[in-house]
């Protein structure tokens, strides 16, 4: 896509607010296909797989913006990049040669697993729920892993879950995910 606005946009003066979000979530993409997580971590390599990575990483976003920014603001923002990520995934899914008929349903799918996932993230981060049980039913789907591949992608998350804490919203919006 054109960084620059398109000639619709400029002769009405309107610009899409979810480009606003678009560093962040690309961000969000950039680390969800990092190698560790599939190494490391074990995380199964596969289409499957890297949606549930994703998902993680994007839960932990999600959860921050409403966080750091309370009321209308972050749950603008966070309305605006869970829209990004379905408009992803639906191209992603029309590259696969899922036909129009059946995508909404799949998108459908995706975005009740993500609710899912968001609630199950965010017991185990800010209140006392096991993020370890957490990830072996969300991201490994009740297949076994090894502890240490375990302990690799929770200690990566909560390392990161520490960070977007420390982030201004601004900061956070640019996709400093560090």
């Amino acid at each position: 896509m054109s960084a620059s606005p398109s000639f619709l946009q400029r002769l009405f003066g309107r610009t899409d607010p979810k480009e606003g979000l678009r560093p962040l979530y690309n961000a969000v993409i950039r680390e969800g296909r990092q190698p560790h997580w599939y190494v490391e971590g074990a995380v199964p390599d596969t289409l499957d797989g890297r949606f549930d990575m994703i998902v993680a990483i994007l839960a932990q976003v999600l959860i921050r913006l409403e966080q750091q920014a309370p009321g209308q603001r972050g749950a603008q923002d966070s309305v605006w990049l869970t829209e990004l990520f379905v408009d992803d995934m639906d191209g992603q899914l029309r590259q696969e040669g899922v036909g129009d008929v059946v995508v909404g349903k799949h998108v459908g799918r995706m975005m009740s697993a993500l609710g899912g996932r968001i609630s199950a993230y965010r017991a185990a981060l800010t209140d006392d729920a096991d993020l370890t049980e957490a990830l072996r039913r969300n991201l490994y789907r009740g297949a076994e892993v090894s502890e240490e591949a375990l302990a690799h992608v929770e200690g990566t998350l909560r390392a990161r879950w520490t960070r977007l804490g420390c982030l201004s919203h601004d900061a956070l919006l640019t996709g400093d995910l560090g």
